[in-house]
């Protein structure tokens, strides 16, 4: 053989070696339900996803009122995948939440009031320092770990977390310090979310994503799950792009989920349902790689 020729083969050997994948030879699907933590409402929806048997993984707000109770639930299900949701805003009018590490030790990252932005433009219009926003990361993901739940993965509630080059390496700091995943580095690619189609549209929705799913790829679907009840209907979301009717929305995405678990839409279609766990067991976190885009 050629010495070229067996270079080559040796390095393409090496490579496969040194970073497993996903054999893609099924329709693979990751969907994430966010915020759960942030109200009674979320935490009831996911146990009801819960005990219809979805398999799926949690984005938990641990400076939240609620995080308590999601804990709780989370325990007495352990077959569910539990990564924290790093949150650095606070976006509801009339329901706010501030640091975990305390208003006094990262003054930059909160209001006068000692609340998280609403935003990302006016959590960065405040000069946020990274190093207490480290220190803010680092306290909740220490809370979260303390709180007994399993953490797989780390993740950014409006992504501002990772929104800048300086903030990201942070977030991958804590990922490598704390043996965790992070959301969207294990190559995912992610499908058109539920979050803005009409409440009535929803499940359709659902169900034309996944006609569309293919086996070359690992699917990744982030939900927004909650009950249309007069605490979530209560809620004001002070962003431009904040949903009108936000309860009914996120009931919606709940009840899309809930029909497809009972009318096995999932396996009519050849699909099969991973979490984050499953996708560090299999490639590694050694084999994470920092995505092109920050999202939510």
């Amino acid at each position: 053989m050629k010495p070229l020729l067996f270079s080559f083969l040796i390095s393409v050997f090496i490579l496969k070696v040194s970073f497993p994948q996903i054999q893609h030879d099924e329709k693979l699907l990751l969907i994430r339900c966010d915020d759960i933590g942030m109200s009674h409402s979320l935490n009831l929806a996911a146990k009801e996803l819960t005990d219809a048997g979805l398999i799926f993984s949690v984005s938990v707000m641990v400076p939240c009122s609620w995080f308590d109770e999601a804990v709780s639930i989370l325990k007495d299900n352990p077959q569910i995948t539990v990564g924290i949701h790093l949150t650095l805003n606070s976006e509801w009018k009339n329901y706010k939440w501030g640091p975990v590490a305390g208003r006094s030790l990262v003054p930059s990252l909160v209001d006068s009031l000692g609340y998280f932005f609403p935003s990302r433009a006016d959590f960065f219009a405040n000069n946020p320092s990274p190093a207490e926003v480290e220190i803010e990361l680092r306290a909740q993901i220490e809370k979260a770990l303390k709180s007994g739940l399993n953490i797989s993965y780390l993740d950014y509630h409006m992504g501002t977390a990772v929104d800048k080059p300086e903030l990201r390496k942070i977030v991958e700091k804590l990922g490598d310090e704390f043996n965790l995943g992070i959301s969207r580095y294990f190559e995912e690619v992610d499908l058109n979310s539920m979050y803005s189609v009409p409440v009535e549209e929803k499940e359709n929705h659902l169900m034309n994503l996944l006609d569309s799913l293919t086996s070359d790829q690992t699917n990744l679907l982030v939900c927004h799950i909650g009950k249309d009840d007069a605490e979530l209907g209560a809620l004001i979301d002070m962003n431009s792009f904040g949903l009108k009717d936000m309860s009914k929305h996120r009931n919606a995405e709940l009840n899309a989920l809930l029909s497809a678990v009972k009318n096995n839409e999932f396996d009519k279609r050849g699909i099969k349902l991973i979490t984050y766990k499953d996708l560090i067991k299999q490639i590694g976190l050694e084999n994470m790689k920092s995505p092109v885009e920050s999202g939510y």
